[in-house]
């Protein structure tokens, strides 16, 4: 029986039953049940259909609120899952890939010194793969607090990494800090991040421009841009790679524009990875 039957049944049927219930007492009753006695019997009446009707009505209640909290806790573990997911690939999966890296060119080396600097590049990386995993952890546990992100210190940081591999790297940055939130802050820079790595895996690339700039009052367009070969047409939605998707995910999250272009005529070269917010878009992020 459906819960609007049930209502329905709760509106209408105490109303039935007393009419039925006072027509056959003064009909058929009169001589056997008194009149005092009627009046006792009628309000019991009405209340045991009454409460026979609310029971089902709240066990079906209750089944709702059941399924509804057993969806909400089946929400919450595919979005922790997504949280850690996005925490290994954009810390320690880059990380141990910059560690292999490191090591191909360790097993290359043919002087002492060679070894001697890339073996402490190598420390280095540990380092920075120790710090991933316990700033996993931390922010597993709690949001994390971003208040001014040092932007130029981190991106110089990336620049350093891919200088390492042979790839040059400009940055224009014009986006003034108080133009997005810490959250967006982190957003940001983590697909900054994701696109360089990339660059790094897959372009064979010789040159990567970050640019990032304010677009209208509260807009800004922020783009990667590489030399290198290009990718295949789909290769960015490839079983395996999950870089483009979660940096989709993530800019779609904070209420952005997202677009990856890579030509595959074989003639043009270059990827460009583009996050754009325009003024329209920063009421919706912030509802968000």
């Amino acid at each position: 029986m459906k819960a609007v039957t049930i209502k329905r049944l709760i509106l209408w049927t105490p109303t039935f039953l007393t009419a039925a219930w006072e027509y056959a007492r003064h009909t058929f009753l009169l001589p056997y049940v008194s009149m005092d006695t009627g009046n006792i019997i009628s309000p019991i009446l009405v209340f045991l259909v009454t409460v026979t009707l609310l029971s089902k009505l709240f066990r079906m209640h209750d089944n709702v609120q059941e399924e509804l909290r057993r969806e909400q806790a089946v929400k919450a573990s595919i979005q922790e899952r997504d949280q850690l997911a996005r925490e290994l690939h954009d810390g320690i999966s880059q990380s141990l890939f910059l560690l292999s890296v490191k090591l191909d060119r360790l097993d290359r080396a043919q002087s002492s010194e060679e070894i001697r600097e890339t073996t402490e590049q190598i420390r280095g990386t540990v380092r920075h793969v120790y710090e991933d995993v316990r700033e996993s952890i931390a922010n597993l546990r709690s949001a994390p607090e971003v208040s001014d992100l040092p932007w130029l210190q981190s991106l110089s940081g990336a620049a350093a990494e891919l200088q390492d591999s042979g790839i040059e790297m400009g940055i224009d940055w014009k986006l003034p800090d108080v133009l997005l939130t810490s959250r967006e802050k982190v957003e940001l820079l983590a697909i900054i991040r994701e696109a360089l790595m990339n660059v790094r895996k897959h372009a064979a690339a010789s040159f990567v421009e970050v640019t990032c700039r304010q677009e209208g009052t509260d807009g800004f367009r922020c783009s990667v841009t590489d030399d290198g070969v290009g990718a295949a047409a789909g290769a960015e939605l490839a079983k395996g790679r999950y870089g483009v998707r979660m940096m989709n995910d993530r800019a779609r999250g904070a209420g952005w524009d997202f677009a990856f272009r890579s030509p595959s005529d074989g003639q043009k070269q270059g990827t460009t990875v583009e996050i754009v917010r325009h003024s329209s878009q920063v009421g919706r992020a912030t509802q968000r």
